[in-house]
């Protein structure tokens, strides 16, 4: 049998209600939630249960909101008794994914997060920058389009690099624009712009970066009880010091998905759970593999269905 990785999903994911049935039906996932409603000093749990939309998707509150919605969904499926090889998590969901291998508590992960979205949400002012997906164009061509745009028009650059065929730029709000005008040109099949209230994974995050630092110095992190996948790097990363270095470089670096995703294929793994609201990642796992199992566990049924049919299904 190969190996298996848990994945959780980044800021996209979000719906208003998530997590919402392993409150009601699961001890130890109401215990999540309200953890973070008391940590956090307001009730966040309100906001992902009942809305509205449009406050749940402000990055100050996605951030924790995914973050807590992964947690209880994990406490509920961590019953099953499958343990994973590896873990990794899109952007903020790496955190979760930290969280998950007892490198930071959720305690400090929900504080950190929420101040993380703080910081990004104030490193750049109101519509000066924001993010498009650009899809059928490749790395190279791309990359070389936002050097020659940055150079001309605005910065910007390659911020998420999610499968083939799909990837997100950032910067400032002129540069994106212009890719996104120039881009069918250069070969892109479609360009769409994203509804993000910053330019994220891009170097206009530094100062978010440089706030992050001070932050995660005053916590406590640990060794990784199993080996978790940086999006920085692509690769396993094991020492407290360098997470927590990779972790502010994160905020203004490209998350290198595809490349993490096929750097777990290497290592064996032939199994994904994803665990958290939404099927983001799994869309993009099997974008670059499509021979792989992803089983994600978005809600009680999810879980009632796998327990069901087990691994061996």
């Amino acid at each position: 049998m190969g190996k298996i990785a848990f994945v959780f999903p980044g800021q996209g994911a979000q719906t208003v209600g998530m997590g919402l049935d392993a409150y009601e039906q699961h001890e130890g996932a109401r215990q999540i939630y309200d953890k973070a409603d008391e940590i956090l000093d307001f009730k966040l749990t309100d906001l992902i249960f009942e809305g509205p939309d449009e406050k749940l998707r402000l990055t100050y509150n996605t951030q924790p909101a995914l973050l807590t919605t992964s947690m209880a969904l994990y406490e509920v499926f961590k019953e099953v008794g499958v343990h994973p090889d590896f873990v990794a998590g899109h952007s903020l969901g790496e955190y979760t994914a930290l969280v998950a291998t007892e490198v930071m508590s959720f305690e400090d992960a929900v504080k950190i997060v929420r101040l993380r979205g703080e910081f990004m949400d104030q490193a750049v002012p109101e519509g000066k920058g924001t993010m498009a997906a650009v899809l059928g164009l490749g790395r190279e061509q791309l990359e070389k389009l936002c050097k020659e745009v940055s150079e001309n028009v605005g910065l910007v650059e390659m911020a998420n690099i999610n499968c083939p065929g799909q990837i997100v730029i950032s910067g400032t709000t002129e540069g994106v624009q212009e890719i996104i005008d120039k881009g069918k040109e250069a070969g892109a099949k479609r360009l769409l712009p994203l509804e993000v209230s910053g330019p994220f994974h891009s170097s206009l995050m530094k100062d978010a970066a440089d706030k992050l630092s001070v932050e995660l110095s005053q916590i406590t992190l640990n060794s990784p009880k199993v080996p978790v996948v940086a999006n920085v790097t692509a690769k396993t990363v094991t020492h407290p010091t360098e997470i927590q270095k990779l972790l502010v470089d994160q905020v203004y670096s490209p998350v290198l998905w595809e490349d993490s995703i096929n750097y777990l294929l290497e290592q064996g793994v032939d199994t994904f759970f994803e665990i958290g609201s939404g099927k983001v990642l799994a869309g993009l796992i099997k974008k670059i593999n499509r021979k792989v199992k992803v089983i994600s566990i978005n809600n009680m049924k999810s879980l009632e269905d796998f327990k069901m049919e087990g691994l061996h299904a």
